[in-house]
């Protein structure tokens, strides 16, 4: 008989879509300025997580697509894929996904930069827009954090099979993501690396929580369970995580690395979505399918409601709490068009003979 109270993570690919419609609202709440004096100040700054949620989220369901393909008839009956042909289904999958609304939204954005600030910081010349629409080159040369999160998980998507194909053959390299905060960590403080990447420090302390959320990928498809009781333990890391962030806030970002927190941001984000799963459950059906929808349209909304919406909206300073929900009324129906738009396009593309 199966024990209700069990943590199953399981519920985090059942409640995938509103785990992310979740991180996309708080991730769009810690954009939007608060002065540092505010009481909430700290808290709105833990919004910052969503994107590891994204992550972790992102990176257990690459686990389950390419163990489907790669192991198919024992799972669903259908034939395996050879290696270099789930290579390209994978990469035509998830590229399809993000590049098409990229493009799009890069051209726009990194073409208007350079005609209004010529010889800009980001793209001083033609190879570089071009290379900034391709790719965000920027982010990689020069500490770019205008659309970070996308170049980033499309390098992350680019030796994410090969991680994958590792652990499958050989488990024990499941422990990698503990190099990879090590690798994390030599970028912060071992000179060699911070002066050659250390701009770079917010990409490798995702790192970490991309592999675990691959890693737990596997126990997902499990359905592996954690006893009851455990939800206490669950309780306690969060509470502390929670608690080392907003005292790291309050002390002010001048007293600290943001590499620190990056870090508690890892045992928080597991504990924050499992402790989600049993929360989601207890919503209305309608909050619910509110956040699914959210989450359907997270990079969409991810990528315009920066510099289309929340820039010009701040010129108008209306305060914290109007600012964020403005931005979100205008950024979710601005990003369901694109959504709609591009999937209709791609559709479209794929039914040519």
């Amino acid at each position: 008989m199966e024990n209700k109270g069990e943590i199953r993570f399981s519920d985090l690919s059942a409640y995938r879509g509103e785990l992310m419609g979740f991180a996309i609202i708080i991730v769009a709440m810690f954009h939007v300025f608060m002065p540092s004096t505010y009481y909430f100040y700290p808290l709105r700054r833990l919004g910052n997580v969503g994107v590891d949620m994204f992550l972790f989220v992102s990176g257990m369901g690459l686990w389950y697509s390419w163990t489907r393909m790669r192991l198919g008839k024992q799972l669903d009956g259908k034939g395996a894929m050879p290696l270099k042909e789930s290579l390209l289904h994978f990469f035509q999958r998830r590229y399809l996904r993000i590049y098409p609304i990229w493009i799009l939204v890069a051209s726009v954005f990194y073409i208007w930069k350079y005609m209004t600030v010529p010889g800009g910081k980001f793209s001083p010349d033609i190879p570089n827009l071009i290379a900034n629409i391709l790719f965000n080159w920027s982010f990689w040369r020069a500490d770019d954090l205008t659309f970070w999160y996308v170049p980033a998980t499309m390098m992350l998507y680019i030796f994410a099979p090969p991680y994958m194909e590792l652990i499958r053959r050989s488990p024990i390299y499941r422990w990698l993501p503990v190099a990879a905060v090590l690798l994390a960590t030599m970028v912060q403080y071992i000179p060699l690396f911070h002066h050659t990447v250390g701009h770079l420090e917010i990409f490798f302390s995702r790192i970490p929580i991309f592999l675990i959320g691959i890693n737990c990928g596997k126990w997902v498809m499990e359905k592996r369970t954690l006893e009851k009781n455990s939800i206490w333990l669950l309780l306690l890391i969060f509470v502390m995580c929670v608690w080392i962030c907003l005292r790291f806030e309050y002390i002010g970002h001048n007293r600290f690395p943001l590499f620190m927190e990056r870090m508690v941001y890892i045992p928080l984000t597991v504990t924050a979505l499992l402790l989600e799963c049993k929360i989601i459950p207890l919503l209305p059906k309608a909050i619910n399918r509110g956040l699914t929808f959210l989450g359907t349209i997270s990079l969409e909304i991810y990528l315009i409601h920066i510099e289309f919406v929340l820039r010009p909206l701040s010129e108008l300073h209306l305060g914290y709490c109007i600012t964020t929900l403005l931005v979100l009324l205008i950024s979710v129906p601005v990003a369901f068009v694109l959504h709609w738009t591009i999937n209709k396009c791609i559709g479209a593309w794929r039914q040519e003979p």
